[in-house]
């Protein structure tokens, strides 16, 4: 994967923190942001070798945008890096939730509902140039576009956390009946300084955690090791992304008193107005716990907690991934993998994010507007996300949304 000479772990960290700043709109959004900085802008990769990350990490359970940060700062830097990409990625939403959980009964409902809107909007013009992008750059012929419409057909009709990986298991195998299995194409290298071996370790570490966790914590009871069992858990075995995982962290949090069922609901209207991955909000409800560990410490533990499985798949899982992906069979069933990628992505370009924030001929109006100035006049994402806010409170103001 890696294209030019290694960046620090400095460069890969800010690279990651200036996403993490801006990086609005929910994990397909975020997923449109890292190809608009590591494809386009930095070429830490090309367009079949980001497209084929994508689809190992839909594959994993866990939140697939940072997954796919994780994977990239692993590719530059090592452990130290996919460290630096999540930190960068994470902590700016991490530490504005911490905050708000303390002063939540001081300054409820800080950011405005129209601000919030206009950053709504920006994601629908975010991820349909990312699908545009992808789809050109990846189709393959008549079959691969009526595979990727299939693959879209059926996430709209059938909405559920366990569809979209099974979408994509059946890519693969109608990709090897569909296309030719001829060697790959020429595309950047993965380079992943993790090997078999420790790859199959970081994987024997997360089988043990999922299956010895839950022991620990009913054989030496205590509130830091229940919190970090509950959101392990919930890290580990959820398919589909942030707000998959809410049920979940509910279920864990809210029936036992850890923290109140009004709490847990304005900190998932808070979360939403965060830049960076939904699974922040364990930060959230760490540091709103009704028992220590609470505050900061408990906001770090369930933070780290949720994210632990991610980090160990991606390190455990890798390393396989990549010598797979140079197989020609395999080629030819990530070719159908890439079509139902795309048609994902053409999926959530309509529900959630466009159900969810398109209500008018005025957020119609400000989509294509930031749509041009990303696609015609190259602003960069984060610029027309700050427009879109910006705009967005305004027509909240003047009541026109």
């Amino acid at each position: 994967m890696r294209t030019g000479p290694a960046e620090s772990t400095g460069r890969v960290f800010l690279a990651f923190l200036r996403l993490g700043l801006t990086a609005f709109g929910g994990p397909v959004a975020h997923l449109a942001y890292f190809h608009e900085e590591f494809v386009v802008r930095r070429r830490w990769l090309d367009e079949r070798s980001y497209a084929d990350l994508v689809a190992f990490c839909q594959f994993l359970p866990g939140p697939a945008s940072s997954q796919v940060g994780m994977a990239l700062g692993l590719s530059r830097r090592g452990y130290r890096g996919a460290l630096a990409a999540w930190a960068g990625f994470t902590l700016p939403s991490a530490v504005a939730l911490i905050v708000f959980a303390q002063l939540l009964s001081t300054y409820p409902g800080a950011i405005p509902a129209g601000a919030l809107h206009g950053l709504k909007i920006a994601a629908v013009a975010v991820v349909a140039q990312a699908v545009w992008n992808m789809g050109r750059n990846l189709h393959a012929g008549r079959a691969w576009l009526a595979l990727m419409l299939a693959a879209a057909g059926i996430a709209v009709s059938a909405p559920s956390a366990f569809v979209q990986p099974g979408i994509i298991a059946a890519a693969a195998l109608a990709g090897l009946r569909l296309f030719p299995s001829t060697p790959p194409r020429e595309h950047a290298a993965w380079t992943m300084p993790v090997g078999h071996r420790a790859g199959m370790l970081w994987l024997a570490a997360f089988f043990a955690l999922l299956a010895g966790l839950p022991l620990l914590a009913a054989l030496l009871p205590g509130q830091a090791l229940a919190e970090a069992n509950a959101f392990f858990r919930a890290g580990a075995l959820v398919f589909g992304g942030g707000h998959v995982v809410l049920p979940l962290l509910q279920a864990a949090v809210v029936p036992p008193g850890w923290v109140g069922n009004d709490a847990f609901l304005a900190g998932y209207g808070a979360a939403q107005a965060m830049p960076g991955p939904l699974f922040a909000f364990a930060a959230f409800l760490g540091a709103s716990m009704q028992a220590a560990p609470s505050g900061w410490a408990g906001g770090l533990l369930c933070l780290v907690a949720v994210f632990a499985p991610s980090f160990l798949l991606v390190a455990g899982a890798l390393p396989f991934w990549a010598r797979l992906r140079g197989n020609a069979r395999m080629r030819a069933a990530m070719t159908g993998i890439n079509a139902a990628v795309v048609g994902l992505l053409l999926a959530a370009l309509y529900d959630p994010v466009w159900t969810s924030a398109i209500h008018g001929p005025s957020d119609i109006a400000l989509a294509l507007l930031a749509l041009a100035a990303l696609a015609r006049w190259k602003l960069p994402p984060w610029l027309a996300v700050i427009g879109c806010g910006a705009a967005g409170g305004m027509l909240g103001a003047a009541g026109l949304q």
